[in-house]
């Protein structure tokens, strides 16, 4: 039984439409769905990834309009590392973005809100999960996840959960392998800056959810209970399922299950053109569209 890498990533914006305009606009991503936050449903959840909302390629945003800024600090995820397959692809997005921390197989950068990003090529035999942009060549296109970079000032403490419960295979000291038969990625972690514990905010990660196989979940929950986690009972997302608990260095972790995906609920061709509500929520449609902040995503964002 294996975890296959990283299902999705969950992050913090102030603004929505600066949040579309650079996700699904400048990195050319696929909006493929816009709902709303099941804790808190007068929050946006705007989902980005490739042309088939596919698990392992999910960076994903709750609104929380006029946020301050975050800080990530110990305890929290502060970088998110997305393949490309080149070189090249590497120059383009240079060109792109126009700023950036180039260096060999790597660009390092920050969303509009500071959010660490880097994009990294990366020779896998992982299917590529890109989105069709008509202003992204798809040999350039970003086409994944690689790895999550989180701060810690004990690495150690996590290594019971991380292997003994999770599967996660050592790549040394302070970075583990997740892959299963079908994606993996990686958790790494870096020394935890001085001025300590982060302040959570827009432009920072929320949580990290790792993908299980639908029928695996449960097992996986029980897992971790083995070792000493504390996770939440498996909660119905509709799209997926999920549970959540801290690992010992503080980072949220969610397990979701692959299924059943975003089309359950919309035509493939035309995922996230639409405020879509979970069947418990949609008594709430008048209120929301209402109060939730109008959103545009850039036209001709589709190839």
């Amino acid at each position: 039984m294996k975890l296959e890498g990283i299902h999705h990533v969950s992050s913090i914006t102030g603004d929505a439409q600066v949040n579309v305009d650079f996700y699904a606009g400048a990195l050319g991503l696929r909006m493929v769905k816009k709902t709303v936050n099941q804790d808190d449903p007068t929050v946006y959840h705007l989902f980005y990834g490739d042309d088939n909302g596919s698990p392992g390629f999910d960076l994903t945003f709750f609104e929380y309009p006029g946020a301050h800024p975050g800080r990530a600090g110990q305890g929290m995820i502060h970088r998110i590392v997305l393949r490309v397959a080149s070189e090249p692809a590497l120059d383009f997005w240079e060109r792109r973005l126009g700023n950036g921390r180039r260096s060999p197989g790597s660009i390092e950068f920050s969303d509009p809100e500071g959010l660490g990003l880097e994009l990294r090529v990366v020779g896998t035999t992982d299917a590529p999960l890109t989105a069709s942009h008509p202003e992204v060549p798809a040999e350039y296109a970003i086409r994944g996840f690689e790895e999550v970079r989180a701060y810690s000032a004990n690495p150690e403490r996590s290594r019971e959960l991380f292997e003994n419960a999770l599967g996660f295979a050592p790549e040394g000291a302070t970075s583990w392998q997740v892959h299963g038969d079908q994606r993996g990625g990686r958790y790494v972690f870096d020394p935890a800056p001085a001025e300590g514990r982060g302040i959570p905010g827009a432009g920072t990660v929320h949580h990290v959810a790792w993908a299980s196989l639908d029928d695996e979940q449960v097992t996986w929950r029980d897992r971790v209970i083995e070792r000493g986690a504390q996770p939440t009972p498996v909660i119905d997302r509709f799209w997926f399922k999920s549970v959540y608990f801290r690992e010992p260095s503080g980072v949220l972790f969610e397990i979701a299950t692959m299924g059943p995906g975003f089309a359950v609920d919309e035509d493939p061709e035309h995922l996230g053109e639409r405020l879509v509500l979970p069947p418990k929520f949609e008594h709430l449609r008048e209120q929301l569209e209402a109060t939730l902040t109008p959103i545009q995503v850039p036209a001709a964002t589709r190839g």
